[in-house]
Order: structure tokens, then sequence, then C-alpha cells
């Protein structure tokens, strides 16, 4: 997109918005253009959370399907649309809603705790949701008489484990960015080339990664950390390190992994904005059944935040 065309497509957004009375909420995952164009950026909690305060009529999601179904069963009168239908995530297509009803049956007394990158199905199916900003608090918020259960992300619910000395017994799903595109060699390498630089990773990297690491955090946790340190390496999905070098360009702020790209998260451009706004495509339905149970497990997570 050449600069006059990005330049008329921005002020046609700008314009269908006030028009519709329509937000834009973006995930720090997303190219710069659409995170730039959003009302709202940030993480799955903080989108959550924004999703529960917004007064419009359409909410335009840059994410995946996951994240656009918790803001609709959040906000329920919103027409919700998902800028991109075949932008999902394979972590949460790892497990069915069918298969924790099986996975509870093999585990009775337990609470089952679900990552919010999972589908309404299995939300419906769980007793908690959590995101990679509070897991560790809500775990520690469980009786400590009962088994808990972590689904999909095997490599957050070890990381909860660590971090309360929780018992957990996690589902083998997994992010294929964080698990397989950000390596323990990659920490070698970067403390040998830069060795007065900070690692910070996710906590969907396998255990030796973020065993390894100097801080362990969620998206919006790196970004808050930026804001207050300088001479960063950075273990995510390289939209968030593209939007931190953005935001502070006179500081060393590199990545960890130039190979962790989220090729769903990439499927939205700013004329997939545009369509959706002008067109009204993508709207997120959910059968009203699971999303009343579903709901629970989302609202549990919010009043324990």
């Amino acid at each position: 997109m050449n600069n006059l065309s990005e330049k008329i497509t921005k002020e046609t957004i700008q314009r269908l918005k006030r028009e519709k009375n329509a937000v834009i909420l973006a995930h720090n995952y997303q190219i710069l253009e659409v995170q730039d164009i959003a009302d709202f950026t940030g993480d799955s909690l903080a989108l959550a959370q924004e999703a529960t305060r917004v007064d419009a009529d359409i909410i335009v999601f840059a994410g995946v399907r996951f994240m656009a179904e918790t803001a609709k069963l959040l906000n329920p009168k919103a027409k919700v649309l998902l800028t991109h239908k075949e932008a999902g995530c394979p972590m949460a297509d790892m497990i069915t809603g069918e298969q924790v009803v099986e996975f509870k049956k093999q585990h009775p007394n337990s609470v089952t705790v679900c990552y919010v990158n999972s589908t309404v199905e299995v939300k419906a199916e769980s007793d908690l949701c959590v995101t990679s900003s509070n897991a560790v608090k809500i775990v520690n918020s469980i009786p400590e008489d009962k088994t808990i259960l972590f689904v999909p992300d095997q490599n957050l619910g070890t990381y909860a484990a660590d971090k309360t000395g929780r018992e957990i017994i996690v589902w083998d799903g997994y992010c294929n960015v964080h698990h397989q595109m950000i390596r323990i060699e990659d920490i070698e390498k970067a403390r040998k080339k830069h060795p007065d630089h900070t690692i910070l990773v996710h906590p969907e990297c396998k255990p030796e990664v973020f065993r390894s690491a100097d801080v362990v955090a969620s998206t919006q946790g790196m970004q808050d950390y930026a804001a207050e340190h300088d001479n960063l390496i950075v273990g995510t999905e390289i939209g968030l390190v593209r939007k931190l070098q953005q935001l502070y360009p006179e500081k060393s702020i590199l990545p960890l992994s130039e190979r962790a790209t989220c090729i769903n998260m990439k499927k939205t451009s700013l004329r997939e904005v545009l369509l959706t706004l002008l067109e009204e495509t993508g709207e997120i339905t959910i059968d009203e059944t699971i999303a009343k149970k579903a709901l629970k497990s989302i609202d549990a997570m919010l009043k324990r935040s």
C-alpha cells in the first residue's frame, strides 16, 4: 500500500468509525499499521477488560477468533466483527470441549483452568479462564485441596506451577510460535552477543527457555517493562517487538528470534479493517447456552484479576 492509498484508507476508517459508532480493538501482535489505527491495543487480558467498557454499536476485532469470541461474550449487545475470517489460533484448536469433559472425568475433584487462547466451547467446560498476565495470581487463588487441570497450553501451565508450587496437570497443547520458533539456543547466542541486555520471554515458551530468561512476562508486561528499561531482547511474536521499537526508537530493543511470526495475526491488513467496517463482515455469533456457560469462566477470571 503506497502512502497516498494508506492515508485515504485511514481517513475512511476514521469516518466509518464515527458514522457507525464503532471501535477497533487490536492485539499487539498485529502489524503496526493496524495497531496504529486501533482505538485500543493490548494483550488478551487488557482487550477483554476493554471489551466490557466500550460503549459502541460495533467492535471491530483485529486479532484471532478466540479474542473476538471473548469480546462478544463480554459485550453481547455489540456487533463484534473479526477482521479476517480465517484468523484462527492453532493452540486453541488443540483441544475441544468434549476433550475437556473427558479430561475432567479422569481427574475428579479438580478445577479446570483454561487459557484464554481457547475456543468458546472449551471455556464453557472450564471453571476459570486465565491470561498470561494473571495465570499465576488466579492459580494461587484456587483452594490447595484441589487438583488443577490446565488447558490447552502446557508451557503456561508449567510456568504457573513453577511460580506457585502447585501441582498442575497440563494438556499437551502449545503455541507453535513460542514453542517452536524461540529456542534455548537463541538465549545462549543473545547472551554472548549482547551481554548487557536483559532477556524477556513470554511464558508460552518452553520451560528451558523461560527458566533461562531474566524476565518472564505477558506482552503487556513486556511493554510496561520496556517503558522503564533500556537494552532489551524480547522473546515473543515479532509484532510486539516492532511496536516497542516504534515507541522507543532511542532504546536498544532487539528480537530474540526473527522467526517468531504468527501467520494468523498477520492476516489482517488495513484493507481488511476497512472492508470489515464498510461491509460489516465477519460477525461473531455464539450459541446462547454455550455463551452463558463460557461467560462464567471469564467472569470468574475478571473478578480475581
